[in-house]
């Protein structure tokens, strides 16, 4: 894959993971917690696997393309969960959770059906 390609992934993966991290932090300022465990779970999910994704992209790793389609994976469900709230955290996390997926599912060769089936079957 292009440099410029990697960078693209890279630079939205750090950016979805500060988010995410954002996210779940605002989401525990908010008085009803209990509507908001499942976004600060996939929050958190989300954050890690982004930022693994970024280390083994910055790396060149051999696995940077597989865990992409795992982190595009966990992005997409966690913009969808951030989507169902108003608040404007969770606004912009789900914003920045779609770039990163579009990013590492190209980054990844282009699988992105295959992975919102996967999503719709386990969901």
């Amino acid at each position: 894959m292009a440099r410029e390609s990697r960078e693209e992934c890279l630079e939205a993966c750090n950016a979805c993971a500060d988010a995410c991290d954002h996210c779940a932090d605002a989401c525990l300022g908010e008085r009803d917690l209990q509507a908001l465990a499942e976004c600060i779970r996939l929050d958190l999910d989300c954050s890690a696997l982004c930022r693994l994704a970024a280390a083994l992209i910055a790396k060149d790793s051999r696995f940077a393309k597989e865990l992409c389609l795992l982190c595009a994976k966990a992005c997409e469900a966690c913009a969808a969960e951030c989507g169902k709230h108003d608040m404007d955290h969770c606004r912009a996390c789900a914003e920045a959770c779609s770039r990163c997926a579009d990013e590492c599912k190209r980054m990844a060769g282009g699988a992105g059906a295959t992975i919102r089936d996967d999503i719709r079957t386990h969901a």
